[in-house]
């Protein structure tokens, strides 16, 4: 099966993609309302930088992250012509590699990425990272696309391409690991985070995690 390499891919399909990522989702919204007010705030994946503005509402400064930089630019566009002057940094990385420094955040979101990434081994360092630069009791929320999801036929976690369709037609296919919710509880026991809470809802795994002892 062909794999398409998520930046290519979110490079390509960047401001389409942005144009429809309009709203944060109510799972986040709820997460960072329930948060400790803190210092310095992550959104990895941040794509357009709609959940970045959601981590401000608790957070003094957001650092966003992704791997497409054509994202971070759309990211960029929003913050300029809504007028933030709380200012949001921009940073190209590689989730499995954050180019961060450690223990720092103290609030963090990781959406609708980590399911991109292969092979699990990848996935796992990724979580990893995440625990690496939460500051001590921080928290941060984290969601895979699951089995659950009501487009799935499956009980175990596989691996797929789900097509992006451009506005002239063209389909640009996306790389995704779907996981079924025991394997998304096994590789999070298996990485240095402490999960605090899981659930699911909209398709989606998620759980709220911290650094580890």
């Amino acid at each position: 099966m062909d794999r398409p390499d998520p930046r290519t891919t979110y490079d390509r399909i960047a401001d389409h993609f942005a144009a429809t990522r309009e709203h944060p989702w109510p799972e986040i919204e709820s997460f960072v309302a329930d948060a400790e007010p803190t210092s310095l705030a992550l959104d990895v994946g941040c794509g357009n930088g709609r959940h970045a503005e959601t981590l401000a509402d608790r957070a003094d400064r957001v650092v966003g992250l992704d791997a497409s930089r054509g994202l971070l630019e759309t990211a960029r566009r929003r913050y300029v012509d809504r007028g933030h002057d709380f200012g949001f940094p921009l940073v190209q990385g590689d989730a499995a590699r954050l180019p961060l420094s450690a223990d720092r955040f103290g609030l963090g979101v990781y959406v609708a990425t980590l399911h991109h990434l292969r092979p699990r081994a990848t996935r796992i360092d990724s979580l990893d990272e995440l625990e690496r630069v939460l500051a001590p009791g921080g928290r941060a929320l984290v969601s895979v696309w699951s089995t659950t999801h009501d487009q799935f036929d499956a009980d175990r976690g596989f691996d797929t391409t789900v097509d992006w369709t451009l506005p002239d037609g063209e389909t640009v296919p996306r790389y995704y690991h779907i996981y079924n919710p025991e394997e998304f509880d096994r590789d999070l026991s298996a990485s240095s985070l402490v999960v605090h809470d899981a659930f699911r809802a909209s398709g989606n795994c998620y759980a709220v995690v911290g650094p580890g002892d």
